[in-house]
């Protein structure tokens, strides 16, 4: 047993969606939350920048004895994973490889759609992991870049949020896919409205519902679960603007934040 936190790591606000998951299935866990509000987006970073921000951001984390990181961030996994785990000797897990495996095993007629920032489809993270487990996939990524402001503006059950899906999936619609990777953690926010303009026809796969799985049985594996099991206590800190943060992080949460510190970032 271990009752050290575990530290959850994203540019900015959607990494709450890998928050939720993680407390919803490990609840006694404690939790220190860093979002890189001040820097993000990270998608349209290059990948010198989003690794250079990402290590700043886990020297931060490592000075509150984390046990354990979660990259909650789509870019930050696909583009600074390895730096990451060459420079911190702790285990690190990103998004990327549990949201792969979840659509191969969803998929029934091979045929994947990705969707996320620039950077995440550009640097065709998920399409290689897919890939490797699929060779005869079909796997069709999308960018999908006004989905993240939309959210943050509380915008995902509106008729701007549902042109903008549908302009966004009929390119994915055309190819007939059947399982859809939701590859940015802002999007699951966005599900109902992705669903509606899917027809339903298509099987969601959101990687932070399976990061969660895979943070929980990485700790389990590494004799790291807490000794609690339940009322983990969840910290959240910041590079910029935390009263943004709370009000959009608390819809997200469904639930008030109340701890939350602003952090000078570029002195990690």
């Amino acid at each position: 047993m271990d009752d050290r936190p575990i530290g959850v790591f994203d540019s900015g606000i959607g990494g709450l969606t890998v928050l939720k998951e993680i407390t919803e299935q490990l609840p006694g866990e404690d939790i220190v939350y860093f979002g890189d509000t001040a820097r993000i987006p990270y998608g349209t970073r290059s990948k010198e920048t989003v690794i250079k921000y990402v290590l700043q951001s886990f020297r931060f984390l490592m000075t509150k004895d984390i046990k354990a990181i979660v990259i909650a961030c789509n870019t930050a996994s696909a583009l600074a994973m390895e730096e990451a785990q060459k420079e911190f000797d702790i285990p690190i897990i990103g998004v990327i490889e549990p949201g792969a495996k979840a659509a191969v095993s969803m998929t029934r007629n091979s045929k994947i759609g990705v969707i996320g920032t620039e950077g995440t489809i550009n640097s065709q993270s998920y399409q290689r992991k897919i890939r490797k487990m699929l060779p005869s996939g079909e796997i069709i990524g999308v960018a999908c870049p006004l989905f993240v402001p939309i959210v943050e503006e509380g915008w995902e059950n509106s008729d701007v949020a549902y042109m903008t899906a549908k302009k966004y999936l009929l390119e994915l619609k055309e190819h007939n896919i059947d399982s859809l990777v939701l590859g940015c953690t802002h999007y699951p926010v966005l599900r109902y409205t992705i669903d509606k303009v899917l027809e339903g026809k298509v099987t969601l796969v959101n990687p932070a519902y399976e990061t969660a799985k895979a943070v929980k049985a990485l700790l389990k594996e590494n004799n790291l679960l807490s000794s609690k099991l339940d009322g983990g206590v969840q910290r959240f800190y910041v590079s910029d603007d935390p009263e943004k943060f709370k009000r959009i992080g608390g819809n997200i949460l469904r639930t008030e934040i109340v701890s939350i510190e602003k952090v000078d970032i570029e002195k990690m």
